[in-house]
């Protein structure tokens, strides 16, 4: 019996950039404390289980962060897609259909590129002011407009250079019962249309390099702010990364690139 993982780095151009998952390619799917502990060992921010369907081109994922298991994911959904291209599990430019707990996503390959059929996950409201304070605080911003979608909350800022230069608080941020907190500028650069960083210590990622499923959120948001329905986002994390949106009614289509960096094979197995 042999278990293949991968390491992959997503939303990237080179290795060493871009969000680093790792990919299991498994026949069934074993107990999920085994997935859970893999992902722990793994100790990246995602880590994707894909097992095959019996239609061509159709996989069941779930994806694990080191602490908790998380309904969507779009640089393990990335990842989970180039893997399976470049090991010949589907064809270049062949529709992939993922089953996920988000519903059936579809990824598609174009010239190298990527792109992630995702749901819109929009902002619902803006928070009561105890809520918007606390997240002020524990980002050590004096202003931001704090606002939530369906996962996570989204503090707005002024300028750019805020996002770039931000140190949180980690410990007063794994407190706020979300999945994430994002923090978001319009861009100070011609190229891109707005940035952000995303911290998530709550499951156990202190700051995630290039975070696909934020863009579901991010996107419309700027979408209409900037009367654009195709934009460019950078995530100013030390990594960094480019993505490409496209808003189409209630799904954005998220774009990138992605880079193999290891090989292994797992020698614990499940019972």
């Amino acid at each position: 019996m042999s278990i293949p993982i991968w390491q992959v780095d997503a939303f990237a151009n080179a290795p060493f950039t871009g969000n680093p998952a790792a990919v299991c390619l498994l026949d069934k799917y074993p107990g999920d404390a085994w997935m859970q502990s893999v992902a722990a060992e793994m100790n990246l921010a995602e880590t994707s289980f894909v097992v095959p369907l019996q239609r061509q081109g159709e996989f069941h994922l779930r994806w694990f962060t080191p602490a908790v298991e998380v309904d969507l994911c779009g640089h393990a959904t990335l990842a989970a897609a180039h893997t399976l291209i470049e090991q010949r599990r589907v064809a270049p430019g062949e529709a992939i259909r993922f089953q996920t707990r988000s519903g059936m996503l579809v990824c598609q390959q174009n010239d190298h590129v990527i792109t992630l059929d995702f749901p819109s996950t929009p902002i619902i409201e803006t928070v009561a002011v105890p809520l918007a304070n606390e997240v002020r605080q524990s980002l050590g911003v004096d202003r931001a407009t704090v606002l939530r979608s369906k996962f996570d909350l989204v503090a707005v800022v002024d300028n750019a250079s805020t996002v770039r230069s931000v140190t949180p608080d980690f410990n007063r941020l794994g407190k706020i019962d979300t999945r994430a907190v994002m923090i978001t500028a319009r861009s100070d650069t011609p190229d891109v249309d707005f940035i952000s960083r995303v911290f998530a210590p709550r499951v156990g990622i202190n700051e995630d390099p290039v975070t696909g499923s934020a863009y579901c959120c991010l996107a419309p948001y700027w979408g209409e702010l900037l009367d654009k329905t195709s934009l460019v986002a950078y995530q100013a994390s030390k990594r960094g990364g480019t993505v490409s949106c496209q808003i189409a009614g209630d799904r954005v289509e998220i774009s990138g690139t992605a880079v193999t960096v290891m090989k292994a094979t797992l020698l614990v197995y499940p019972e």
